[in-house]
């Protein structure tokens, strides 16, 4: 497929999300790690966590995510032109996990592939997508955020094991009829200097996984806390008024923000920099914990469903992640 070098507008028409049934709540952590539920409740703003069950791969969740957001978009799997999978913990290194999702969903016309950008991989994916539609290579993408975290996490580790859970959300974008919404503004960004404030040190070509540090727990998530916060804040702020700019908003005009599900406080630090009210911003941190790529994905459908915001109404997902990377759209439903 090659663009036309016309310039379509882009809507959103159709999400979808999937949670793996088994909760973990902070009682459950509390008899494994020294911790308690107002612990972590007054910290990051989470009570409880979805956890895969065993044999239930990344791609399975991102699957069913799909499928849900494909019968809301009215679109079969056979007419998908592109899957995006937005993940950080892929069921294999290589195929993608796109790969299994277009077998499973049977969307043997895909482009399939994956990209690696942490909790901003959605927005990512949007925007890849959205450029992809909008000069007339697709007529249709497939994204998705999907995550099996439980895999990659230390649950020895306080610190990090009470945060991250599974999960998956998706989004079927395709051109947009005139009276239709549309994508108005995206924005990304990375500083690759800060890499090592949140990272899977091993599994990679840099330190595979060998008899000798197998016991290491260099495959689970480490972070710094305390940096990744203060440069949360300051790029979602950042990123999130340059498209509220970018599309001719006010703060007024936002129906709803929907911002990256990682801990309350960077979230309502985000709410009052942009001086949106709370009311006004998607929260549901609380049952899900940091689902990375899934996130904002999860959080979309959820409020898409829910009611939280109707046709015409502007909404604002902003988001950030390991590498670092940052990552904001501005809608109109």
């Amino acid at each position: 497929m090659s663009g036309t070098g016309t310039d379509y507008q882009v809507c959103i028409a159709g999400t979808g999300s999937y949670v793996p049934e088994t909760i973990l709540t902070n009682e459950d952590l509390a008899k494994r790690v020294d911790t308690s539920d107002e612990w972590i409740f007054t910290r990051t703003g989470i009570r409880e966590r979805r956890i895969a069950a065993e044999g239930e791969y990344t791609s399975h969740m991102a699957s069913a995510a799909a499928r849900k957001a494909l019968e809301q978009a009215g679109l079969e799997a056979s007419d998908v032109q592109l899957i995006i999978v937005a993940t950080i913990t892929p069921d294999t290194l290589t195929p993608a996990t796109a790969c299994y999702v277009q077998q499973q969903i049977g969307a043997t016309a895909a482009v399939a592939f994956d990209i690696s950008a942490a909790c901003s991989g959605f927005l990512y994916a949007m925007k890849i997508s959205k450029r992809l539609i909008a000069d007339g290579a697709f007529e249709n993408a497939l994204i998705i955020g999907a995550e099996k975290l439980s895999a990659f996490v230390n649950w020895e580790d306080r610190t990090t094991c009470v945060l991250f859970g599974d999960g998956a959300g998706a989004a079927v974008l395709r051109r947009a009829a005139p009276e239709e919404g549309s994508v108005l503004a995206t924005e990304m960004g990375t500083d690759g200097r800060l890499t090592h404030l949140l990272n899977i040190p091993g599994g990679g070509s840099a330190c595979p996984i060998t008899a000798s540090n197998v016991g290491d727990n260099l495959s689970a998530l480490a972070m710094q806390g305390k940096e990744v916060f203060k440069h949360a804040v300051n790029r979602m702020k950042e990123a999130a008024e340059t498209v509220i700019q970018r599309a001719g908003l006010e703060a007024e005009d936002i129906a709803c923000v929907i911002p990256h599900q990682a801990n309350l406080r960077i979230i309502d630090a985000i709410a009052d920099r942009l001086s949106v009210p709370n009311d006004r911003v998607f929260i549901n941190l609380d049952k899900y914990g940091n689902t990375s790529a899934a996130a904002v994905a999860i959080a979309l459908d959820e409020a898409n469903r829910s009611g939280a915001f109707k046709r015409g109404d502007h909404i604002v997902l902003v988001v950030f992640g390991a590498g670092l990377t940052w990552a904001a759209a501005a809608l109109r439903w």
